[in-house]
């Protein structure tokens, strides 16, 4: 439990304020909230929150507007609360700087494990000298992957996705974020190729790649790394 952690709740609906707010501080969080985009724009300023709740459909502002303006000088984890369930309004948010996102209405249980993912993750920096993933060790110096202690023989190309969803554990990454990542922006639409080097790393870092537990498919979106557990 992350004791202590500040959660700002952005959402417009009382109810779900409420139920987030009784939940959140039972769990040990610091909770704030706003009922507008603007709002909650200027609440992320001052009440500098470790992470956000934040509902799409605001009264003001949509929520994506409100994700490219805090990213526009704030990397704090940004959870997605929506009743929206198209592919394109996730992927659209996401590709903004969103984090996750969880489909109204929800499981407490599951935000609350998505939360803490989050805030676990939130601080791993790209210069980070070793990332772990359960079992897999990125050792980023030596740019060599390690399952078991057992290394594993990557391709430059497999090295650089697995490094990116490594460095943003538990988050999760659209097609468009993973080719701009590792081709550049010349490859945004190639999304076969993300699919192709997917199927390769896992048959290389899974134990059973046709039930991965480490690289997740988000249908439609993208992809996340888990820890395996």
């Amino acid at each position: 439990m992350q004791t202590g952690a500040r959660i700002l709740i952005i959402d417009d609906e009382p109810q779900i304020r409420r139920l987030l707010r009784v939940s959140l501080t039972a769990h040990g969080y610091n909770v704030d909230e706003s009922q507008t985009g603007q709002d909650g724009i200027n609440r992320t300023a001052e009440f500098k929150p470790d992470l956000i709740l934040l509902d799409l459909g605001l009264p003001d502002i949509d929520g994506k507007a409100v994700v490219k303006a805090i990213r526009e000088w704030s990397k704090v984890p940004i959870i997605i609360l929506t009743a929206r369930d198209q592919e394109y309004e996730k992927i659209e948010t996401l590709d903004a700087g969103a984090d996750d996102y969880v489909t109204k209405p929800f499981s407490m249980g599951e935000l609350l494990a998505r939360l803490r993912v989050a805030l676990r993750h939130s601080a791993v920096a790209e210069n980070a000298p070793m990332l772990i993933c359960g079992e897999l060790v990125i050792d980023l110096v030596g740019r060599h992957v390690t399952r078991s202690d057992k290394e594993i023989k990557l391709t430059p190309t497999e090295y650089e996705i697995l490094k990116v969803l490594a460095q943003n554990m538990g988050k999760v990454l659209t097609h468009k974020q993973l080719l701009k990542a590792v081709w550049g922006t010349a490859y945004n639409e190639d999304t076969h190729y993300i699919r192709v080097f997917i199927g390769q790393l896992r048959r290389k870092v899974e134990a059973n790649s046709a039930q991965p537990k480490y690289i997740i498919t988000e249908s439609g979106v993208g992809y996340r790394l888990m820890t395996g557990k």
